[in-house]
């Protein structure tokens, strides 16, 4: 796949003095498995349903989960920001409410008063 996202090497330094100490064995990858986790979160995609280039989902999952637990990403998102002279974070939501099929209908129901 041509269209799978890719960490830089400048986006990995920026990166790298948020990311915590490895205790015993090495982490696998970082570019690999931060890029992965982009990709998911960016294509609205289920883990399980990740590149095999990015290597295993449980892996992609449980560094999420992990890191998102510590907040470790938003300590990320607070140090990138901080460079660029932002005062605060702005989380932007990205969800959406589905509306029921009658919620679109103009037509007045017998019954219903119009206005």
């Amino acid at each position: 796949m041509s269209d799978l996202f890719w960490l830089t090497d400048a986006q990995m330094a920026r990166l790298e003095p948020f990311f915590p100490k490895s205790h015993g064995k090495p982490r696998v990858d970082d570019r690999r498995v931060l890029s992965g986790i982009i990709f998911i979160n960016r294509n609205g995609l289920r883990w399980r349903d990740a590149p095999k280039e990015y290597g295993p989902h449980k892996t992609l999952y449980n560094r999420w989960k992990r890191w998102s637990d510590k907040g470790i990403f938003a300590e990320m998102l607070i140090g990138l920001a901080a460079d660029h002279g932002e005062e605060k974070t702005v989380m932007i939501d990205a969800t959406y409410l589905k509306a029921h099929c009658m919620a679109s209908s103009l037509a007045v129901k017998k019954g219903d008063v119009a206005l």
